[in-house]
């Protein structure tokens, strides 16, 4: 999909960017797989329990079946559709019944093209579903289970895909887009193919409102605000912390800490820990 890039002609436009895809359908999504969103803007019970959140566009959620549970029955592509709640597109389909459903739209899907789900071993065709135990090392893949029949948990954004490295005993050996290499139950479902809409991470969005229209709200600096607001603050003029580590506004370790609980059960699955990004001085 390419992306267009806006003439500099005012302030809001300079870098500015959009991703054009002309097979993407024009049409309102489809009536019974949306349901309105709620605005709580990062709030529970009135106190801000998640900053930075607030305002944004309108918009429906469309309800993605991440489980594909109808076995054995193929589907039909309709269409490919923009979602504003996620960085991929996603793909109406539907069913012999004419039952329709949304999935995730996959690199190189087009519309008209068959799908099927199955526990049992099937072609590994663009975005046929099926246990990781049927599929063969070195495939590339999507929207994987973390537990079987809970639905996709992982490797659902745009342009990701994991590798299948091998299948040992009751596990398979997946490579996530992260780096990190982990077991996870061969029985659990995934999809063949990569998600689509690579060039996402290549958008600029060129203006605070564009970031105010996702449901962003403004971030400020620590040491610009008050000492009582953060333990960064106060001061006067430009001023370094004064800590010997950044700390969060609650008082607690920032930047490069790890977070991950040291007793957490699936820790004994993961082989080989995600790369960490280093800073660049």
């Amino acid at each position: 999909m390419p992306i267009k890039i806006y003439k500099p002609t005012t302030q809001t436009r300079h870098n500015a960017s959009v991703i054009v895809d002309s097979e993407l359908s024009k049409k309102r999504p489809e009536k019974s797989l949306i349901k309105i969103k709620k605005q709580h803007a990062g709030r529970s019970h009135g106190t801000i329990t998640v900053r930075h959140q607030g305002g944004g566009a309108k918009r429906y959620i469309r309800l993605i079946d991440f489980k594909r549970d109808r076995f054995n029955e193929e589907a039909e592509v309709i269409a490919l559709e923009y979602d504003p709640n996620r960085s991929a597109n996603i793909a109406l389909i539907q069913y012999l019944d004419g039952k329709k459903a949304y999935i995730l739209a996959l690199e190189d899907l087009k519309v008209g093209a068959k799908i099927i789900s199955s526990k049992d071993k099937i072609d590994a065709n663009l975005g046929n579903c099926m246990p990781l135990e049927h599929i063969l090392p070195g495939v590339n893949i999507s929207s994987v289970e973390l537990q079987p029949g809970k639905g996709a948990e992982m490797v659902r954004s745009a342009g990701a895909w994991a590798v299948l490295m091998g299948i040992e005993d009751k596990y398979a050996q997946l490579k996530l887009p992260s780096g990190e290499v982990r077991l996870v139950l061969k029985t659990c479902l995934a999809t063949i193919g990569r998600i689509g809409c690579a060039e996402h991470r290549s958008v600029r969005l060129g203006s605070a409102g564009r970031m105010r229209h996702t449901g962003v709200r403004p971030r400020v600096r620590g040491s610009a605000m008050n000492p009582a607001d953060h333990p960064h603050g106060g001061g006067e003029g430009n001023q370094s912390i004064g800590l010997k580590r950044p700390k969060t506004p609650w008082g607690k370790p920032a930047l490069g800490v790890k977070t991950r609980k040291k007793k957490k059960a699936s820790s004994r699955l993961i082989l080989k820990r995600r790369k960490s990004k280093k800073k660049t001085k």
